[in-house]
């Protein structure tokens, strides 16, 4: 049986469905993110969890224990909130020990249990420190720390790296995932990131209008979307029009025209080959540099088209250039028709 457990979990604001009976199984020590743009439900569906929002319909299960209708501190959830809510008034060793002071936990297990997790967190040399004198990495700890600190069965994560610049974001990305494999704890992060997401979940539930549209490993999200959306909103997509051929294998149309298929293909999948050859002919129209790769915006007789390529030393490719682009067939995924509309 799956730890925490969502059963046709659903949220209704007056006529708005916010959150619509919404199925999750997550097994115990998963790590499992709820992705979407604004307003898809996702943030909903984490308060719901919390029991910071109430039910409309469904049940919320966690060790098999019926949890839906239960008081947020009698759920003993870990919740890390976008703000870090931080008392600035504490030094972060007050900080990590409040929720645990509140319990009435005996002074000596409130001590080893702090001083574990600023270890846990790297934060120990800062025990003393107030927040106002942490940065944004060490504030988003602090806020991480108690709410391990009570050991809870579900940790709930909600945007927490939002408020950091990119460098830092990526960085506390990876140490996010370090301490929640660190303590093998049951997580659930909300995000409208798909970077984020991708990078250090094991599963990724996507959702569209209150709606979860697919839910899957990261490098399955990534490389079979089923939606036209799901492709365009996790990561960068080339939409194309086209048909089966005789042998039941997709192909793009050539030709303008309506074709009975919507087909996917990312932009680092295709090669960028001497003018002609392969398997179309375009002109480059505009380059952008990443560091690591090059993004090229190529005008094709199908339209313009996204080319990702990787940075080898060479000098780019000149806007106008012509050249000739090339894929495999099997990189070609099938979208079926989205099935939400917004």
């Amino acid at each position: 049986m799956a730890f925490l457990q969502l059963q046709a979990l659903s949220k209704r604001y007056g006529a708005v469905d916010a959150v619509v009976a919404t199925d999750l199984s997550v097994d115990k020590g998963e790590f499992v993110s709820l992705l979407g743009p604004s307003g898809c439900g996702k943030t909903t569906t984490l308060q719901m969890i919390a029991g910071f929002v109430d039910v409309s319909a469904g049940k919320i299960l966690l060790d098999g224990r019926d949890i839906t209708h239960a008081k947020p501190a009698s759920r003993g959830l870990g919740v890390v909130f976008q703000s870090y809510a931080l008392f600035p008034h504490m030094s972060v060793r007050d900080n990590v020990a409040f929720g645990l002071k509140m319990r009435k936990v005996p002074a000596t297990e409130i001590a080893r249990r702090v001083n574990a997790v600023l270890d846990l967190v790297r934060l120990a040399p800062h025990a003393e420190r107030y927040p106002r004198e942490l940065s944004g990495g060490q504030r988003q700890r602090v806020a991480l720390a108690r709410a391990l600190v009570i050991e809870p069965p579900v940790l709930l994560l909600d945007e927490p790296l939002s408020n950091l610049d990119a460098n830092l974001r990526e960085e506390m990305q990876f140490e996010i995932r370090r301490i929640q494999c660190e303590v093998g704890i049951t997580t659930l992060m909300v995000t409208h990131d798909q970077a984020e997401a991708l990078s250090i979940s094991d599963r990724v539930v996507v959702m569209q209008a209150g709606r979860v549209t697919q839910i899957d490993a990261p490098y399955k999200l990534y490389e079979h979307p089923r939606t036209r959306f799901i492709s365009d909103f996790v990561g960068k997509a080339n939409l194309l029009t086209g048909d089966f051929d005789e042998f039941g294998t997709p192909q793009v149309r050539h030709i303008p025209g309506n074709g009975e298929l919507t087909l996917s293909l990312r932009p680092e999948k295709i090669d960028l080959v001497a003018a002609g050859t392969g398997r179309l002919q375009g002109n480059i129209l505009d380059s952008y540099f990443f560091g690591s790769q090059w993004l090229y915006r190529i005008r094709t007789d199908i339209g313009e088209l996204t080319v990702v390529r990787r940075n080898d030393g060479s000098a780019p490719l000149g806007c106008g250039a012509a050249v000739g682009l090339d894929w495999q067939a099997s990189l070609l995924r099938v979208l079926a028709a989205d099935e939400v509309r917004t």
